[in-house]
């Protein structure tokens, strides 16, 4: 019996003199586990009283050997004699260098067969029977290689007492070689299980979203401060020019209103601009400004020339980290949006743990806390209605296509977070099948499976009394029917004799009381 153990510096397989130890406990790892029966049978015979105490006393006998046994391998492995006298160095197989050593821990951890570790097995351990410390593994082996294995509570005793005294059965090594090994590839390891990536490293999506917004801000600033400020010398330019980098390029390039003929602005602006700016020049009302002044105007022009040309290359920085770090969801809502619902969670793993409803109002937890404190409508959208399928959405289907919406993302952002692919194939599908909702919305009614409206009647029973020469209407016209007029004519005329009938009543009346 052969017992397979892995050191940071490569495989090693003991042979264990002692089986007794090991056999008395042993579970066998089968190639595949069989499931396990999901019901019980209605008539299955069930045990007698005197099998059932049978059956519990073996197992407490069973049970007490394995603890002896136990108790009989930690005695021996707690020297390095015992643990010689119970184990023996068969076969070593070191690691070349730090990669091939996490390639082997990882796959370990994940219950793997690696290429290295089945070469070994096959070279040393054929024919032979392999104690395991994981049952999975175990089954891999028993599956590819045909090699039985088992798996205990003493395998697992006999592992740690090999451990403790790795150094002296394997020979060669010491403590100041094994240290820095273990060190570096337990660092190797944890990278691995964090799937630790630059590219995948969402804190610099977090500060260039919230750079990018200050700088928003600060652009905002500065331009409507230049525009006051150089207002002062001519005013007539702030109707002119309505962009706020057109403007500050042209005041540094024209200076003093004054040389605005001498310039050419075919750079800057647009021909037509650039005529009304000339003549808007001719004709200005602002007053005159020092050299120095104006200096100081050109500087804080040339500031928001310069910030500007940084958004560029932020937003384009901005845009290649989110297509690397979340592709699925960059596709839904376009960089920003993902970018500030990355930001508000704190980072993509934690966003990846809200649910749909929670996406779909991040972002809007004011309004969703007054309106349940004031016992109002609660919001339908917070960040996501930034998204480019919401704003071409008629208003009346907003609340409905944000809802669509926040699903969608919801599960492009788990595969985001912790799929392996780079692709936005889930993405690019769930966008389609959005805008096919939205499709549906817009352009559809409402059906039942017989074609009538919803709530509504069926016209179809009406449609035979519809006029064949004017479809429009569900009767023919009527003739024309001189004797309505007369009718009429005649109520007219009884309706005239009314008022002198009051009259006639009302003198009698008076006559009476008199």
């Amino acid at each position: 019996m052969l017992l397979l153990f892995e050191t940071p510096a490569g495989y090693s397989l003991f042979k264990i003199k002692d089986e007794r130890n090991i056999d008395d406990a042993e579970v066998r790892v089968p190639a595949r586990s069989p499931p396990e029966p999901r019901f019980h049978v209605k008539n299955a015979p069930s045990l007698a009283a005197a099998d059932v105490k049978e059956n519990l006393r073996s197992n407490i006998i069973i049970g007490t050997s394995c603890a002896h046994r136990s108790f009989a391998i930690e005695n021996a492995l707690n020297t390095t004699e015992g643990a010689k006298n119970l184990v023996s160095l068969k076969a070593f197989s070191k690691f070349d260098n730090t990669a091939e050593a996490l390639a082997a821990a990882a796959s370990l951890v994940d219950s793997k067969l690696g290429k290295d570790l089945k070469k070994f097995l096959k070279k040393n351990a054929e024919g032979e029977i392999l104690a395991v410390a994981d049952a999975k593994l175990g089954g891999h082996i028993k599956e590819k290689l045909g090699i039985a294995c088992i798996y205990s509570a003493n395998v697992m005793e006999l592992m740690r007492g090999v451990r403790h005294q790795l150094n002296d059965l394997i020979g060669g090594l010491d403590d100041i070689d094994v240290a820095p090994m273990s060190l570096g590839l337990s660092h190797s390891l944890s990278r691995y299980k964090l799937k630790f990536s630059p590219d995948k490293v969402d804190t610099m999506v977090v500060q260039a979203i919230g750079l990018l917004d200050e700088l928003d801000k600060e652009l905002n600033t500065y331009a409507m401060r230049v525009r006051e400020w150089y207002g002062w010398h001519f005013p007539e330019m702030t109707k002119v020019i309505v962009d706020n980098v057109q403007y500050a390029k042209t005041v540094i390039h024209m200076g003093d209103r004054s040389t605005a003929a001498e310039h050419d602005f075919s750079v800057v602006l647009d021909e037509d601009v650039e005529e009304d700016l000339k003549s808007a020049a001719m004709i200005s009302m602002g007053t005159e400004i020092s050299e120095d002044d104006l200096n100081n105007i050109k500087q804080l022009a040339e500031q928001v020339v310069s910030l500007c040309e940084y958004r560029t290359q932020l937003y384009d920085y901005l845009k290649s980290r989110m297509t690397a770090i979340a592709p699925n969801l960059t596709v839904l809502v376009g960089e920003l949006v993902g970018a500030r619902l990355i930001s508000h969670a704190g980072s993509l793993i934690n966003l990846a743990k809200h649910p749909a409803s929670t996406v779909q109002i991040l972002g809007a937890e004011k309004a969703l806390f007054r309106a349940l404190k004031t016992k109002h409508e609660t919001p339908k959208y917070g960040l996501i209605y930034h998204a480019s399928l919401i704003g071409q959405t008629a208003p009346k289907f907003k609340g409905k296509i944000s809802r669509v919406l926040a699903a969608k993302c919801a599960l492009s952002i788990r595969v985001d977070a912790l799929g392996e692919s780079s692709e936005a194939t889930i993405g690019i599908d769930s966008r389609s099948k959005v805008e096919a909702r939205l499709r549906q919305l817009e352009g559809s009614v409402l059906v039942t499976a017989s074609g009538v409206a919803r709530g509504k009647e069926s016209l179809s029973k009406h449609n035979k009394y519809r006029s064949t020469d004017v479809p429009s209407l569900l009767t023919a016209p009527k003739a024309y029917n001189p004797e309505a007029d007369v009718k009429h004519q005649e109520k007219a005329e009884h309706d005239s004799d009314k008022p002198s009938l009051k009259k006639a009543k009302k003198e009698k009346k008076m006559k009476k009381e008199k």
